[in-house]
């Protein structure tokens, strides 16, 4: 297909999540779902409808709650896959099916214990099947970056035949290169009979730091659709990163013969600072685009450029990708009018029960807070929306803490809707409110990391705190945001251990979990 469109494939719901601590509760994956179409991806995988009740859950909630963008849920090849797939996806307006299968010599023998003849049985198969639940069938070769070429030919000419109509070529486990991925994709374009008409796909992951410069040279070599996630977040080293890819072709026309996206650019920073804030995982200081530092200038010869003209250092603008000022934006006397349409400035649209609770929640810190910022509201949307449904909810929390005094805590916690208190002693504050909570909710889980930052300036600033626990293999991440630094560590902490408690309930499937 030579149309100069590229669709956009975001995975941030399905591979995205599979990265350790990014997991999303249903409201989470709703919420960040909605602001993604508005983002203006053309395809979403909403999860791998098999792998748990919870992933087959989202995927059908996503699914009705979607308007405009199609929505896709992964599929291995097996028929009980396919046939949970299309029940999930069976009230969504625009449905696709994903199905894959591995196609290398390495994992057909290690893995599968199947021989190529009957993998190009399954292709055939599954993509028959899947026709029968929405004709918008895509195909993947997982591992197909060391896959032999010619046996992916025919992999794909199976799968065309059998009425797939977008191929796949992913870079499983970050393996290529550019030059190499370029010709693997010019390769399949000159020998998969009736290519023209199709839309061949690349889904790469950043083992060796090469996710996004793979992408580019396959949609050079003809390639039309890129999967990738917000922030590039994604199992191991992460996915190809949608901000970069978007930016590099709308930055750089002239490379990329025109080539362009329909995404709404301006909707890049604020859906990268939700999903960081959902997901508790910052977004490093030097990232490309969405970075703290990406449009910031030390060094004086560039700020006397960039004062001069700022396209000496800056190829790029901040208010391209959305990227507010750090302004103040509202008071303690504002309404709900006037907080609803700043969130909607900012790229926000909350259903009525999270709005309500997000109001609650600016009116309460407006009772603290003299100032306002940006960052506050992100803030409070992000604890509005991450509102763990579990069994422990915090309640008051008393602390004593000093030089001259052994730190010691109370916490008050429900615990499936009884209330119950301890009270702990630790070697700080924070110490003694999670010894008091571990009491409270006789969990097992280990704390990794503990982290806290000032979410604006000012001695009034609200503190965000993420903590990172485990228990039996699984990691999560919570987060929580107050003034109050140490009310902000127990909302953190009580949040991680819902997760944890959550994924407790969860049966997933045994096998792969994507491509």
């Amino acid at each position: 297909m030579s149309d100069d469109r590229i669709r956009i494939f975001d995975t941030t719901l399905r591979d995205g999540e599979q990265a350790p601590g990014c997991s999303m509760n249903l409201q989470e994956k709703i919420t960040l779902a909605r602001q993604i179409e508005k983002l203006g991806v053309d395809i979403i995988e909403a999860g791998f409808a098999i792998a748990s009740d919870g992933d087959y859950e989202s995927v059908k909630a996503i699914a009705e709650a979607l308007e405009h963008t199609t929505v896709a849920s992964l599929a291995r090849t097996g028929q009980a896959d396919i046939e949970r797939a299309g029940q999930a996806l069976e009230k969504a307006r625009h449905p696709r099916i994903h199905t894959f299968i591995a196609t290398s010599d390495i994992h057909l023998e290690h893995k599968l214990k199947m021989g190529r003849e009957q993998v190009m049985e399954e292709v055939d198969r599954a993509v028959r099947h899947a026709l029968q639940y929405t004709d918008d069938v895509e195909f993947s070769a997982e591992d197909a970056t060391r896959s032999d070429w010619d046996y992916l030919v025919q992999v794909f000419t199976v799968a065309v035949k059998a009425g797939a109509r977008t191929l796949n070529v992913p870079d499983t486990v970050g393996y290529t290169t550019p030059v190499e991925y370029y010709e693997l994709i010019h390769y399949l374009r000159q020998h998969v009979p009736g290519s023209e008409d199709l839309i061949f796909s690349l889904h790469c992951h950043n083992d060796l730091g090469l996710a996004v410069a793979n992408s580019l040279a396959a949609i050079q070599a003809g390639a039309r659709q890129v999967e990738c996630t917000v922030n590039g977040i994604g199992e191991r080293a992460g996915n190809t990163a949608m901000e970069e890819v978007v930016m590099a072709l709308k930055t750089r026309p002239d490379a990329f013969e025109g080539l362009d996206t329909r995404i709404k650019t301006t909707e890049i920073y604020p859906t990268s600072r939700l999903l960081s804030s959902i997901i508790g995982i910052p977004v490093q200081p030097n990232k490309a685009i969405v970075g703290d530092n990406a449009f910031a200038h030390e060094a004086g010869i560039h700020q006397d450029g960039v004062l001069k003209a700022a396209i000496t250092y800056e190829i790029m603008t901040p208010q391209s990708i959305g990227r507010a000022s750090n302004e103040l934006v509202l008071g303690k006397h504002s309404g709900r009018h006037a907080f609803r349409d700043r969130l909607l400035e900012m790229g926000y649209e909350l259903a009525d029960e999270d709005f309500q609770r997000a109001f609650k929640r600016f009116k309460d810190l407006a009772d603290k807070k003299k100032s306002i910022y940006n960052e506050d509201l992100e803030s409070i949307v992000a604890d509005s929306v991450t509102v763990e449904q579990g069994r422990f909810e915090l309640g008051n929390l008393v602390i004593q803490s000093g030089t001259f005094a052994t730190p010691n805590a109370t916490v008050e916690l429900s615990v499936d809707g009884e209330p119950r208190k301890a009270t702990a002693q630790g070697d700080g504050p924070v110490d003694a409110v999670f010894k008091a909570i571990v009491e409270l909710t006789d969990t097992k889980a280990e704390l990794l990391q503990y982290q806290v930052k000032a979410i604006t300036g000012g001695m009034d600033a609200q503190g965000e705190v993420t903590v990172t626990i485990t228990e039996g293999g699984r990691r999560v991440i919570g987060h929580g945001a107050h003034t109050d630094i140490i009310v902000a560590s127990a909302r953190a902490y009580v949040s991680a251990i819902n997760r944890l408690d959550g994924h407790k309930e969860r049966r997933e499937v045994d096998g792969p979990r994507g491509i």
